[in-house]
């Protein structure tokens, strides 16, 4: 069945960056829908993709489980395929971000894709930190960029700062911002949209680096 793209940005854009969504929510959800929206407007081609198990429950109506995050790789790479971007940089939320990770070096050596975007990555399962799901990230090849929320209950920068992780993954730590991102506005002063500014500028300066 081929795969079902929603398109943000200009088709003339430099880099496309394809977004997989996080395990619980679909690629129209808000927090995807407002990242795309953001990464467009600063000149990105996002397109955004769900995998099977989160497309079936539109026409099911359920709610059928995820399957293991190492399950989906090929289904990304089945995306990346079907889509045929020519400067392409891979990710997503969550989940969707880490099965990206998962094939990175694969798209780096095959010059399939030039870098990984996370947006909230799962370091470790809530209140499990010493259980990380890192061992691939030490010695990742593939330039990354992760923007993660200082209260993320995925990873705050007490929990990471113990990892391994490669010298080519940059982290941007959104103040106060939770596993979506977001921060409380009455404790940081700041909103959602200040977070998906930042979120947005900081892709723009780290794609210059980009091959």
């Amino acid at each position: 069945m081929p795969t079902e793209f929603l398109f943000n940005g200009p088709d003339t854009a430099r880099f496309t960056i394809l977004l997989a969504h996080g395990a619980g929510g679909p690629m129209d959800s808000a927090g995807m829908t407002t990242a795309a929206a953001n990464l467009a407007a600063v000149g990105f081609r996002v397109a955004r993709f769900e995998f099977a198990y989160m497309a079936s429950r539109r026409s099911s109506g359920g709610r059928k489980p995820p399957p293991r995050a190492e399950t989906l790789k090929s289904e990304y790479l089945s995306a990346i395929n079907e889509l045929g971007a020519s400067i392409l940089i891979v990710g997503g939320r969550s989940m969707g971000g880490r099965v990206a990770s998962m094939i990175a070096d694969e798209l780096l050596d095959s010059r399939k894709a030039v870098g990984l975007l996370c947006l909230g990555y799962p370091f470790h399962a809530p209140d499990k930190p010493e259980r990380p799901r890192t061992a691939h990230l030490a010695d990742l090849r593939m330039p990354t960029l992760i923007c993660q929320g200082t209260r993320d209950i995925f990873g705050t920068p007490e929990d990471v700062e113990s990892y391994e992780l490669s010298d080519k993954i940059d982290i941007v730590w959104l103040e106060d911002g939770d596993h979506g991102l977001k921060p409380r506005k009455a404790i940081s002063g700041l909103s959602e949209a200040d977070h998906m500014v930042t979120v947005a500028d900081s892709v723009v300066e780290w794609s210059k680096r980009l091959a």
